[in-house]
């Protein structure tokens, strides 16, 4: 077969794959580019406005760059534990031992519940009334007395990502399990016949040669957290007093509550530039750090 063939051929295989991207992906983010520069309402009707819904973002709205700094704390808190957690647990349970894929499973499991699901479980499971987690935390001593979790823009924090630790980590760790699995045996091996004992192993074996599965963990991680809705709105409602609105949650709001499509438009396409810049940002320092 010729080189010309076999490129005609690869691309009919690509094809389907081209539609499905074409389709569900560049159309509507282009649609999505072109009501941002309208004043598209939810009910209907508009007209082009050009960039003044962009002007009003960067002139006009507080409460967008409010919600943006609380969605860049709330992913710099979470993204490091979901990484170093899920890490841990990957070392501890990567070995193909029977007990140790039954702890891998448990473990996993809460990664296939919904979201929402999983949040709803966790708002009950914080309720001072009914729930048995501040139950628990005072029976072990853990706590003096039942914690208001909701009423306290940091205790609400704190338990949000609670609920997204248990509910994502398992995602991680399968992935770090493939990657430190991957490793040639004989590397290990020969660094234990050189007395490296097992944190210098991991330090100077496992991390660098995982390094590729750090990396698209943590740009899941990040990308995941700086689009945090279900979880906020379920179990907080951007309170107390309006203090953990994500970004998502205000586009949410503006679109879909105040009607304002095309202002939740524009607000879309600066949340999704600034994630983008944002990972480009990383990808470029891990491969600059890579290539040191």
């Amino acid at each position: 077969m010729t080189l010309k063939n076999r490129n005609l051929l690869g691309l009919i295989y690509m094809t389907p794959a081209l539609l499905f991207v074409a389709a569900f992906v560049l159309y509507p983010f282009g649609q999505l580019i072109y009501t941002s520069f309208t004043d598209t309402s939810l009910l209907g009707g508009g007209k082009w406005v050009g960039l003044a819904n962009y002007t009003k973002i960067f002139f006009g709205d507080p409460t967008f760059w409010k919600a943006l700094w609380f969605t860049v704390k709330y992913t710099l808190i979470i993204t490091p534990i979901l990484m170093i957690l899920g890490y841990l647990l990957a070392l501890l349970t990567a070995q193909n031992d029977r007990i140790l894929q039954f702890a891998r499973g448990v473990i996993f499991m809460p990664v296939v519940i919904g979201l929402g699901t999983s949040s709803l479980l966790w708002f009950w499971l914080f309720d001072q009334q009914v729930g048995l987690f501040d139950k628990a935390m005072v029976d072990l001593h853990i706590a003096s007395k039942m914690i208001v979790w909701f009423t306290n823009v940091d205790w609400a924090l704190a338990g949000v990502i609670i609920s997204v630790t248990w509910k994502v980590v398992g995602f991680g760790m399968i992935l770090f399990v493939a990657a430190i699995q991957s490793i040639s045996r004989e590397v290990s091996e020969a660094s234990m016949i050189d007395g490296a004992s097992y944190w210098q192993r991991v330090q100077l074996i496992y991390l660098p040669l995982t390094a590729r599965t750090i990396l698209l963990v943590t740009l899941i991680s990040a990308i995941g957290s700086m689009l945090a809705f279900e979880q906020l709105y379920i179990m907080t409602g951007g309170g107390p007093r309006g203090l953990t609105f994500t970004s998502v949650y205000w586009i949410y709001q503006n679109a879909f509550i105040k009607f304002q499509l095309g202002y939740g438009a524009a607000l879309s396409v600066v949340l999704t530039a600034i994630i983008m810049v944002a990972a480009a940002i990383q990808i470029a320092l891990t491969a600059r750090r890579a290539t040191q």
